[in-house]
């Protein structure tokens, strides 16, 4: 079949949402499944992103793009496009109810067959009632007398994660979850008034979801260095420190697509589709499982052919509710992520926590990002050869550059910034190859240590208004 997608300017930006992924903490730690990192830091000042011109050039893509969709929306043209997505996903609509419930049983079938986890791949749990609970509510999906049961599980599963977790970057998951759990609610309602809402609900649950977590491309760039280092491929040839913040603006935008007109909002689902799934491959099957609820519901905004625009339909209707309604948006998330962790963790923020409380990332045979440079079809010693000396590589040449500095403090501490990194990819190497428990615990001791300190000397260098090395 064949749809509008957005001009080929913005291709990179939409590729740019492969880096979206999902994250794990135990207590007051939160990691990214490719790479360790400190939830209390405090974040780059917002200034950072204000004035970062390659911010503001995916801002004017993105607007430009929902302006032309919602000139041709406004045209005869628009409802010819949405009468080809209505037909072209015609057969899904007529059972896109059970496509959900189907998707979403199959998901916590996944879960509970993994083992260990709850919700998604990166939450643990060492109960095993929490697995068989997840199966339960497979089982509760398929009959509407019991979907609202199925749904109590989810936000009760949600609210043992936040009692397990931290809060601060556990707020996108709550939001899908909530989302999920409302959908199962309203679908199963035999008042029309309320089951109307049913898509909605996913909607803005899924669009709150990837809002949120775009953030952390502004908030905290160090993050996602480890990922794109490893996986140059996903930056389409970009230079990291431009393609990591027009990431965000992706993510950002096409969320908040999902909750704006109805050709906006398909193809924005579109993208994120094409996009999600084109993740699949370098990330692996688990990362699949991650990412299902996500998929299905955004499968489901692009078969979803109602006309109505409920919430504040003028402002939306109305050209200008375009940037108005993206600055509107930003104000909200910006203000309430970075308001949020002052917060919590206070303007100086927290990197003093005690090292046990800090999760370190164990790399998994499906998406094993703590062994850069490593080929698969070697024997695993080599393998391990190959990653400890690609962990050397990228440590000198930054180590080297950083003690060059002519301030001895400044030197110290950016020539230290890719030495401790440089001890975590070694650890994390032989997380992955080692087979001695003593070298296990001493690798997780590192990791921890290192990174914690890491945290700290690159607060010092902010503080200073100097450049990471």
């Amino acid at each position: 079949m064949t749809m509008p997608f957005p001009p080929r300017s913005l291709l990179p930006l939409l590729g740019a949402m492969a880096l979206s992924g999902l994250s794990v903490a135990p207590a007051a730690a939160h990691v990214k499944w490719f790479a360790p990192y400190i939830v209390g830091a405090p974040p780059q000042p917002v200034s950072a992103t204000l004035t970062n011109p390659w911010f503001w050039t995916g801002i004017v893509l993105v607007l430009i793009f929902f302006t032309a969709t919602r000139l041709v929306e406004r045209s005869p043209a628009g409802e010819v496009i949405l009468g080809g997505l209505d037909r072209a996903t015609g057969p899904l609509w007529a059972r896109l109810d059970d496509f959900v419930r189907v998707v979403i049983g199959a998901f916590f079938v996944a879960i509970f067959a993994i083992g260990g986890i709850y919700l998604t791949p990166d939450l643990k749990t060492p109960a095993e009632w929490v697995s068989w609970t997840q199966l339960l509510i497979a089982a509760l999906i398929f009959s509407r007398r019991t979907q609202s049961l199925a749904a109590a599980g989810i936000i009760g599963l949600w609210l043992l994660a936040l009692r397990d977790y931290d809060v601060f970057h556990l707020l996108d998951y709550l939001a899908l979850g909530v989302g999920v759990a409302g959908y199962l609610v309203l679908e199963a309602s035999s008042d029309p008034d309320w089951r109307k809402h049913r898509f909605e609900v996913l909607r803005w649950g899924v669009a709150i979801a990837l809002m949120w977590s775009s953030l952390e491309k502004f908030a905290y760039p160090d993050w996602f260095y480890p990922l794109v280092d490893e996986k140059p491929f996903l930056t389409f040839g970009m230079p990291r420190d431009v393609f990591i913040p027009m990431a965000g603006v992706a993510e950002f935008t096409m969320g908040f697509g999902l909750i704006w007109t109805p050709l906006v909002r398909r193809l924005s689902a579109i993208a994120l589709f094409v996009i999600f799934n084109a993740a699949v491959y370098p990330f692996g099957r688990v990362d699949l499982i991650g990412h299902a609820l996500i998929m299905a519901i955004i499968v489901a905004i692009a078969a979803d052919r109602t006309r109505e625009v409920r919430f504040l339909p003028a402002e939306k209707k109305a050209l200008v509710g375009v940037p108005a309604g993206l600055a509107a948006a930003l104000v909200i998330f910006v203000g309430g992520y970075w308001g949020l962790h002052i917060a919590i963790y206070g303007v100086a923020g927290n990197v003093g926590t005690p090292p046990a409380e800090y999760l370190t990332h164990t790399p998994n045979a499906e998406h094993p990002h703590g062994a850069a440079g490593m080929s698969d079809g070697m024997p695993d010693a080599m393998n391990a050869e190959a990653a400890y000396r690609a962990a050397m590589d990228r440590m000198h040449g930054p180590m080297m550059s950083g003690i060059a500095d002519p301030d001895p403090d400044v030197a110290f501490v950016r020539g230290m910034i890719p030495h401790h990194q440089g001890a975590i990819d070694m650890a994390e190497t032989v997380l992955k190859f080692g087979q001695d428990p003593q070298n296990q615990h001493f690798a997780r001791e590192i990791i921890d240590t290192q990174a914690r300190e890491i945290a700290e000397m690159r607060a010092w260098l902010r503080q200073r208004g100097l450049a990471d090395p």
